[in-house]
């Protein structure tokens, strides 16, 4: 299987503007998460899609590869699933620019789930991690996920799932990492489909394979990074090199 890694990339985010372009231990946020997906190994090709000459430009110029949006997108993955129409590959994960320390450990597991017998069944899979602390579990922005006993997506949420009824019962929360790996077939689909109804009260983009009947192979990782969505993200960012 031909394995890819897309890293959608969007200039004019809303809480900081030009977040992809802040420069980080000397180095540029998009070019550490670039450089970060290379450095794992487990990719034939990594790839970004820009939608400013000013992104493309900072990957070109630092022997990186990357490539336009033919047109303005609502997600990273319509951005991507318009880039590999025409490309031949098997295997897709969309990559988030934002997310500087990509390692190896977590994109190998998600990646091994399309092996074998096993994996032929396999259409999406993405990343989640334990969630221990009352405060994450309750806050809406992160997302929680609901397995079954083979860790298929049952249900994605920003509210606490399972609810915690039976005090006798310790349950298990997960946090959904949005890193996602998708047959490339899938990955078209769903940019066909039109937003769900549960997608659109969560705004939560996944349900929309739920929703078609088509359940997300999870993979519990230890997935440490810093995501920037804001100055202050940042400054933990640099504390984090």
């Amino acid at each position: 299987m031909k394995k890819i890694a897309m890293i959608p990339a969007r200039y004019a985010a809303s809480r900081f503007p030009g977040k992809l372009m802040a420069q980080l231990g000397g180095k540029s946020v998009l070019m550490h998460c670039y450089d970060s997906a290379v450095a794992t190994g487990v990719f034939d090709d990594v790839i970004v899609v820009c939608d400013s000459e000013i992104l493309y430009n900072e990957v070109v110029s630092h022997g990186g590869k990357a490539m336009f949006s033919k047109k303005q997108h609502e997600s990273g993955s319509d951005r991507i699933a318009e880039a590999v129409a025409d490309l031949d590959v098997d295997i897709v994960v969309n990559v988030q620019g934002d997310t500087p320390f990509i390692t190896r450990e977590p994109m190998e597991k998600l990646l091994q789930v399309f092996e074998g017998e096993e994996g032929k069944s396999v259409q999406v899979a993405s990343l989640m991690q334990e969630l221990h602390e009352e405060q994450y579990i309750q806050d809406p922005n992160y997302v929680k996920v609901a397995v079954d006993l083979n860790f298929n997506s049952l249900m994605f949420s920003r509210s606490p799932i399972p609810y915690h009824r039976d005090k006798t019962v310790k349950p298990t929360y997960y946090e959904h990492i949005g890193v996602y790996a998708f047959r490339k077939e899938a990955l078209l689909k769903f940019t066909s489909w039109p937003i769900t109804p549960l997608e659109a009260a969560e705004k939560v983009e996944c349900l929309r394979y739920l929703e078609h009947g088509i359940p997300l192979k999870m993979v519990v990782s230890e997935f440490t990074t810093v995501e920037i969505d804001t100055p202050e993200d940042l400054i933990k960012a640099e504390k984090y090199l």
